[in-house]
């Protein structure tokens, strides 16, 4: 894998935190026409620091350097020791001979926030990407798992509609894996992880993995590592991946940049027209279903499905080749669950055969990748040794008044960058 970064500034401090970092057996190429500023001589830090350095050159400008580095698996797996090595090995053969309980362990081992745990899910993770290539390729380049993001707001009966959706998939030979993901408490920290209790025929059969996990505080309706338990479901077989969020609002759509579709389930008197057109959530599906379509709901589900057909009109199209749909379900009934599915593989089918699915996978990986480095900058922040002394003393002062926050949050800041420097 190379990641390529290039840094236009002549300051040094991100350059110098990297090379003083937790980062190790990295070969890296540095282009530089200029010393990398006081305390980095060019090269003798790379070997000090375990970085193996493949090439120096000069350029003409002074402003741009370029700083790639390369890491193999064969890298990562020289760190671990032997039983960490044969635990990998457990796991990673378990997955892919589709053990049930070796994809349970390599979830917890990737939502582990231990730092030696971190690396060793790092090595699975790499494993688990090259058989998923390998896979794909004896699958003529398609994907192997159909990816749906299923949200909607607290009581719209998601947990529900999968217990049935999901028994209807695997009676038709489908293997399908839900990720739910449930609300941490932002006093306890604990979470409740209750939905798994809502599907109880579905978590009997075997060809279905229900899989709950808290949001330890994350934004969006997910967790931190949705995107790695997906990867490590499809490793281990599952050819269809529900992702049931927490109940959200308007802007909380986190799900819709890891899925190939966003379904928006929405009880019925759900809101208006209005409502509807509000950018944000309804934006970003691919379908809409109004739940709970039966008895004395079914007047008030017509009309709000007719109300948000009309409201996607004037919303703007994500894709060429698709428009959003409407649809009015029941899973006490199962009426228009068959038909909702149907229009779920043409979807599919569409999206393919036009390239947008391809492009959009890249897409998200890119997209999540910048959210894990927006998570790990934070971590690195609040771990800086000067600002972790720094930080008590102005919360105090934010606390009695004595400083506005927005001061505050400045001043941690200058002190991490003058560190730095």
């Amino acid at each position: 894998m190379s990641i390529p970064v290039r840094f236009l500034r002549s300051r040094q401090p991100l350059l110098r935190g990297l090379l003083t970092g937790s980062f190790h057996r990295y070969h890296c190429i540095l282009h530089s026409s200029t010393p990398l500023g006081p305390g980095i001589p060019c090269v003798p830090p790379l070997k000090s620091l375990g970085l193996h350095y493949t090439k120096q050159m000069l350029l003409s400008s002074g402003l741009r350097r370029e700083f790639c580095v390369q890491t193999t698996l064969k890298d990562h797996t020289k760190e671990l020791s032997d039983k960490e090595q044969r635990l990998v090995d457990k796991l990673y053969t378990g997955l892919i001979q589709r053990h049930r309980a070796s994809l349970a362990e390599s979830i917890t081992l990737v939502e582990s926030t231990h730092h030696r745990k971190k690396k060793l899910a790092q090595v699975l993770l790499q494993k688990i990407l090259v058989y998923h290539r390998e896979q794909e390729q004896l699958n003529q380049g398609k994907p192997l798992a159909f990816r749906v993001g299923l949200s909607g707001p607290p009581g719209a009966g998601k947990s529900t509609f999968i217990e049935y959706f999901g028994k209807m998939l695997t009676e038709r030979g489908h293997k399908l894996s839900v990720l739910a993901v449930d609300p941490s408490s932002f006093t306890s920290g604990g979470s409740l992880l209750g939905d798994k209790t809502r599907m109880v025929e579905l978590a009997k059969d075997m060809n279905a993995y229900i899989r709950p996990s808290p949001t330890r505080g994350t934004l969006g309706g997910v967790t931190r590592t949705t995107n790695e338990a997906i990867l490590l479901c499809e490793g281990g077989g599952y050819d269809i991946i529900l992702i049931e969020t927490v109940g959200v609002g308007q802007s909380e759509f986190a799900v819709a940049d890891m899925v190939d579709m966003f379904v928006l389930l929405l009880p019925p008197a759900g809101g208006d027209e209005l409502q509807g057109i509000k950018r944000g959530i309804v934006e970003m599906a691919d379908l809409v279903a109004v739940t709970k379509a039966d008895g004395d709901f079914v007047v008030p589900a017509r009309r709000i499905q007719a109300e948000y057909v009309s409201a996607l009109k004037l919303l703007r199209k994500r894709s060429e080749v698709w428009s959003p749909k409407v649809l009015r379900i029941s899973a006490r009934t199962g009426e228009g669950i068959a038909e909702m599915w149907d229009k779920m593989k043409e979807f599919q089918d569409v999206m393919l055969s036009s390239g947008e699915l391809a492009a959009k996978r890249r897409r998200q990986q890119k997209v999540w990748m910048w959210n894990l480095i927006q998570d790990n900058v934070l971590e690195h922040f609040r771990a800086h040794p000067t600002v972790r002394e720094q930080i008590p003393l102005l919360e105090s002062k934010v606390l009695s008044g004595a400083l506005p926050p927005g001061l505050a949050a400045d001043l941690l800041l200058e002190t991490f960058q003058s560190t730095n420097e």
